[in-house]
């Protein structure tokens, strides 16, 4: 049972930027149905999609009122009916795609994901969305292979510091980009080979020359916008662009032939439609633990909020004012 019969919840209750559409409500804790658990919620991990699904511009439309946080971590409270695998106490990570922004939440068995118990609620919270982004993106889509070197936008950032560990965990060389020299000092701690700015004015040609000259085989585009151009500059003959990103929120024109004359392959990467399919996700599921052992993976959060500063969160994600997976812990 939970502590309490209420709890506070955050809203989103129509379109808006997060100051002005987001509302702190008092609800019932819900009780977990069969096949369910409730989570007593420790920390959320918030996203770019968290903030651009509160505001409806997400990939998919967002039906008000809406309770953010797709990503989150917490405490197994109590268990529904027919649930097993999972105890009472146990600190899991969930990918509920919303729900997240309140003091208990229940969700589907099928949506935890389980972290090693070293974990703290942050990196738990931390943990799912960015990091099995960074793998689909170098193995499922880009076939990233050991000795290969990939190029890694906003490479501080939640995702950015995930795609680093993740590609030197499968013993690739990483060229990684980023806004600040403080940005890169952190992106060199987590192992990346070089470093440049991003609006470095001759950011391709030291790109392509820190590749060997020809360009870079497999490129993480976060960035978005008129950075895609670049990317396509940066590529080497027959690369692969793996867009996991639009931090700029910049719509692009982009010329096919400048992708035919070099044999170029660009790929979009939605992580939910790839967990949508069983198979492919018990096969990458493996491989993923694996490189887990590995111990070069640990994530990252960034600055902590609590659930009464959940709109200056977003706005300061949103702003790239943050490093990190920006946390909001409900109880603080």
């Amino acid at each position: 049972m939970s502590e309490t019969e209420t709890m506070r919840t955050v809203v989103a209750v129509h379109e808006g930027r997060p100051a002005e559409a987001l509302e702190f409500q008092e609800v019932p804790v819900p009780q977990p149905a069969a096949g369910e658990v409730l989570l007593k919620v420790e920390a959320v991990g918030i996203n770019y999609a968290d903030a651009l699904a509160a505001m409806n511009e997400y990939l998919t439309r967002t039906h008000y009122p809406y309770v953010p946080g797709m990503e989150f971590a917490g405490r197994v409270v109590s268990l529904g009916e027919g649930v097993s695998g999972v105890q009472e106490g146990q600190l899991v990570a969930c990918l509920a795609g919303h729900g997240g922004l309140a003091g208990y939440a229940s969700v589907p068995v099928s949506a935890l994901v389980p972290v090693p118990q070293t974990y703290t609620p942050a990196q738990a919270a931390a943990f799912a969305v960015s990091y099995m982004t960074a793998f689909h993106a170098l193995r499922t889509l880009g076939y990233g292979e050991a000795g290969q070197w990939v190029l890694v936008q906003a490479a501080a950032g939640a995702l950015g510091q995930a795609s680093i560990q993740m590609a030197k965990a499968l013993d690739m060389r990483v060229i990684a980009m980023a806004s600040t020299e403080e940005k890169l000092e952190l992106a060199r701690g987590l192992g990346a080979d070089v470093t440049l700015l991003q609006d470095d004015p001759e950011r391709v040609e030291k790109v392509r020359q820190a590749a060997g000259g020809k360009g870079v085989p497999l490129i993480l585009e976060i960035v978005g916008g008129r950075r895609i151009n670049e990317s396509v500059a940066m590529a080497a003959s027959r690369g692969r662009i793996i867009l996991i990103g639009n931090a700029s929120r910049e719509e692009v024109s982009l010329n096919p032939t400048h992708l035919m004359k070099r044999n170029l392959t660009m790929t979009g990467l939605w992580l939910n439609s790839l967990l949508r399919d069983p198979q492919a996700q018990a096969q990458a599921a493996a491989e993923f633990a694996a490189l887990l052992e590995k111990g070069q993976i640990v994530p990252q959060p960034g600055p902590s909020y609590p659930l009464s500063e959940t709109a200056q969160a977003f706005e300061d994600l949103l702003g790239r004012r943050t490093t990190g997976k920006v946390i909001i812990e409900p109880w603080r």
